[in-house]
């Protein structure tokens, strides 16, 4: 094992931090800087994401025509194309019905969009969580059928309704699924389920977040109806590359991989939302005061949330009216109703983290060396908050979480967050084939149950048991990897926008995390809602000011009150602070290490 990164073994999270690049990886880096000049830091971001120096030119220009795929590659594909185009041409009623997250709405106004643009009278559903649940439900299905739609289209779900497909059909309802969850072996039927997770899909588009998969599918619709000289007779083709601000939304928010073909997706989606050409998402960028130009940790933090409270603890439809909508007080009262109910949602997931911290304290043990995985449920939590209190539990913990919040009827419903290397989705899919869950699915990061209160110490066994050894693995590797040592005065603007040709950065394209070694932490301040707020002061003088979200009450939080006035290593990501027109850099701290020598 080779020497941990400025000696660090083991920082004030537990971690030990190790430099990114091997050798093999220092000398691509070194090769980067010759070939094309680049600066040392950004080649050696680049070499750790194993960006080879052939490469580089074009992976800091990624060019979505070069990346797309031909959609036909997809299963099922063409045999969408050709039904959605047959109701174009009809002028037919298409119903659409959508997940109630962010991915769902925006795979929703993605292709409720490009249908109203070919003329077509939609209908979009989004589910109540609490009272239909996910994905469709056969009273939903006949109320579509009853409000005359020919074709039902589903978005980011479909794949494992056999009964309301049924029913759809029954009624005499074409289907069509756009979905990229993780498939059963036996689907049910429709006219065409394209979902690059089917186990008999060879696209290897599986990446791809629904809102993905619904722009290749309009890809596809769009050349099938060129075919067909629809564009020649009505002229005006819609403006697809205008949509991938939606794109991008659904794929940030959805925590997909940002590599490929979703890279590119972010990278043009988030050019596209700088123009600040769509209604709803300029409301909603106004309501959540959001600094500068778009970028993902806006769309992660700021917009996806707010969008998700409508389908939380509200009405779910919200986010989808509001992305499809061009009236612009519309858009103000709906941004501005989303923003309220997130302020609702935060207060009621600041309850329920503490409660379910405290339940998995008795899961994990206080050393934390007891369960594998932790699966908390209470019949006082709400519904549609238990994903985020998983997400909490799996950042706090370092495992994969599951909480439930049950019903009156004895059910509960539940979310799992996991953590890379752990395929929650495939895992929880068994525990239903087990009889275990009543229902479920996802993918390898998140999923989502139904199950008997009585079952849930069964599904916990059962999770532990399958998944405990790659959980093991998993937190074995789950060292702080450093892309390069600075220092507060090397953490300029100008630094950061070097660093950014290498984004957008997220989910499987890690942002950078830098360490500064041994600068005195002059002060350290709890600030907002447990935040801990740091200035550091380097050697030759220079300062920078820093922020660890939510540490307060953490061992990160603790570790920087009581380093107050001495030498520390702390490592984290950089970031551009937008304040009244003034630029400024932030670091957000994420780890802390204790110098040798120090006591």
């Amino acid at each position: 094992m080779t020497r941990p990164f400025l000696g660090v073994e083991r920082s004030a999270t537990g971690r030990r931090w190790r430099d990114r690049l091997d050798d093999a990886g220092q000398a691509a880096a070194l090769a980067i800087v010759q070939d094309h000049g680049l600066d040392d830091v950004l080649a050696r971001v680049l070499a750790g994401r194993g960006v080879a120096s052939a490469e580089a030119p074009a992976f800091l220009e990624p060019r979505l025509r070069h990346l797309l795929p031909d959609p036909s590659s997809l299963i099922d594909m063409d045999a969408a194309a050709a039904r959605l185009a047959d109701a174009v041409e009809r002028g037919e009623t298409v119903a659409i019905f959508g997940d109630y997250d962010v991915d769902g709405a925006s795979s929703s106004a993605l292709l409720g969009s490009y249908l109203e643009a070919c003329g077509l009278r939609t209908i979009i559903h989004i589910p109540d969580r609490l009272i239909e649940g996910y994905g469709p439900n056969v009273e939903a299905i006949r109320k579509l059928a009853g409000a005359g739609a020919k074709l039902l289209v589903t978005v980011d779900c479909g794949t494992t309704s056999h009964e309301p497909l049924a029913e759809a059909a029954r009624l005499g309802l074409d289907a069509v699924v756009i979905d990229h969850h993780q498939a059963p072996e036996v689907l049910p039927s429709a006219r065409a389920i394209v979902n690059p997770n089917r186990l008999d899909d060879l696209s290897g588009l599986g990446a791809l977040c629904a809102a993905g998969v619904t722009f290749v599918s309009l890809v596809a619709l769009n050349r099938e109806l060129r075919k067909r000289g629809f564009w020649t007779r009505r002229g005006g083709e819609p403006d697809l590359m205008g949509m991938l601000d939606l794109v991008a939304l659904g794929t940030v928010a959805d925590v997909v991989p940002l590599v490929g073909l979703n890279r590119a997706f972010v990278r043009q989606g988030l050019a596209v939302m700088k123009a600040r050409a769509r209604v709803g998402l300029r409301a909603l960028c106004d309501v959540a005061r959001l600094d500068g130009p778009p970028r993902p940790y806006h769309l992660g933090y700021l917009l996806g949330p707010r969008i998700n409270a409508g389908g939380r603890i509200g009405d779910a439809a919200l986010g989808a009216r509001l992305l499809m909508t061009s009236d612009e007080l519309e858009a103000q009262s709906i941004a501005a109703t989303l923003d309220r109910l997130n302020g609702e949602r935060q207060a009621i997931e600041q309850a329920m983290v503490a409660e379910g911290v405290g339940m998995a304290l008795g899961q994990v043990g206080i050393d934390e060396q007891g369960a594998a995985l932790i699966a908390v449920g209470s019949g006082e939590w709400h519904p549609g908050v238990v994903g985020l209190v998983a997400s909490r539990l799996k950042e706090r913990f370092g495992r994969p979480a599951f909480a439930f919040a049950f019903g009156e009827n004895g059910l509960g419903t539940g979310s799992a967050r996991s953590i890379p290397g752990v395929d929650i989705g495939r895992a929880v899919r068994a525990a239903v084939d087990a009889g275990i869950a009543v229902k479920g699915g996802g993918h390898a990061m998140a999923a989502g149950a139904t199950i008997a209160r009585e079952r849930l110490p069964d599904l916990a066994a059962f999770l532990e048991d399958r998944l405990a050894s790659a959980i093991a693995a998993a937190r074995a590797d789950r060292g702080l990897a450093i892309d390069a040592a600075i220092t507060a005065g090397g953490a300029r603007t100008e630094l950061i926008a070097r660093i950014e040709a290498a984004g957008p950065f997220g989910s499987g394209h890690p942002e950078p995390t830098f360490a500064l070694p041994s600068h005195r932490l002059l002060d350290a301040t709890e600030v907002g809602r447990g935040h801990v707020k740091v200035r550091l002061k380097a050697g030759d003088g220079s300062t920078l000011d820093g922020i660890a979200f939510g540490a307060a009450e953490q061992p990160l939080g603790r570790a920087l009150f009581e380093s107050r006035g001495q030498s520390v290593h702390v490592a984290g990501q950089l970031s551009v602070d937008r304040w009244q027109g003034n630029e400024r850099v932030q670091l957000r701290v994420s780890d802390v290490g204790i110098p040798a020598g120090r006591p």
